[in-house]
């Protein structure tokens, strides 16, 4: 895990600035002044009225150089195969620096808003979200890093033998693929969720196997807070709360103490967070 401890900030906005590019570019961009991991949009089907947490990531990612960003995506009510290209899209605009959170909507309430389904007990709802990141990540591999061939001369586009079917059978969902998006550049962009089923779990046991554990925590916690925590396990920490003093004095204190980065190094999210880029389980 390193010394270093990792930093993310969950992004909120309320009113007419909710629905303003501007004031969401501006959060990212002071996320990226303090040197943050990556920054989460939080999305949700009856809360506030808000733009879309996928569609705002995207617009502010060519404003932005290296932070991470990782919106919110409900899976109860929405497709795997929608998802996965949009998540691949936002790793192609941002340059390698996408993620995403899943969460589940068991309020019946929501499951109104579209008509199709009813809602099982929340434990289901995550089994059924668990299969949901396993077809995430069939169809980011689903295309081969060299299967573009792009050669005007013949007329190809691509190597037919390099896109695979995933032929997925699970109870919620079936999905036969391929995807029509190429590899993303971090070959799977990050997946996160409150349960063990991508690479990062928000939560408050820092023992899980083999994910990087990060706690919420409020901004207002003393940099001593973190180090504790830090020391128990935790890989990091998403903050809530005013980003600019995050950025503006927790940052710096806990620089003092050696537990920080100043500079960005690594391109990609996952590099930033010592994640290995997966290798493509159909090459």
């Amino acid at each position: 895990m390193g010394t270093r401890l990792h930093l993310a900030a969950a992004l909120h906005a309320t009113g007419e600035e909710a629905f303003t590019a501007t004031h969401w570019a501006d959060l990212v961009r002071e996320a990226e002044h303090g040197t943050l991991d990556f920054v989460t949009f939080g999305d949700s089907l009856g809360g506030a009225p808000g733009l879309d947490a996928v569609l705002t990531a995207a617009r502010v990612a060519p404003l932005t150089t290296h932070v991470g960003l990782v919106p919110t995506a409900v899976v109860t009510h929405t497709e795997p195969f929608h998802l996965s290209k949009a998540i691949a899209t936002l790793d192609y605009v941002s340059r390698g620096r996408a993620g995403v959170e899943l969460v589940v909507a068991p309020d019946p309430a929501d499951a109104r808003h579209f008509g199709r389904r009813g809602v099982g007990p929340e434990p289901e709802l995550w089994e059924e979200a668990r299969d949901y990141a396993e077809v995430l990540r069939r169809l980011w591999d689903s295309w081969e890093d060299d299967a573009e061939i792009r050669d005007e001369a013949t007329g190809r586009f691509v190597d037919r033998e390099k896109l695979h079917y995933i032929d997925f059978e699970g109870r919620w969902f079936s999905v036969r693929g391929p995807s029509i998006t190429p590899h993303p550049p971090q070959g799977h962009p990050l997946i996160a969720a409150s349960e063990p089923l991508g690479d990062i779990v928000f939560g408050d046991d820092p023992s899980v196997p083999d994910r990087l554990v990060f706690r919420d925590a409020d901004a207002s916690a003393s940099a001593g807070q973190f180090a504790a925590w830090h020391a128990e396990g935790f890989a990091g920490f998403r903050l809530h709360g005013d980003l600019r003093r995050i950025t503006r004095e927790l940052v710096p204190e806990l620089r003092e103490r050696g537990l920080f980065r100043t500079s960005y190094e690594e391109t990609t999210l996952r590099g930033r967070l010592g994640l290995a880029r997966p290798a493509n389980q159909f090459a």
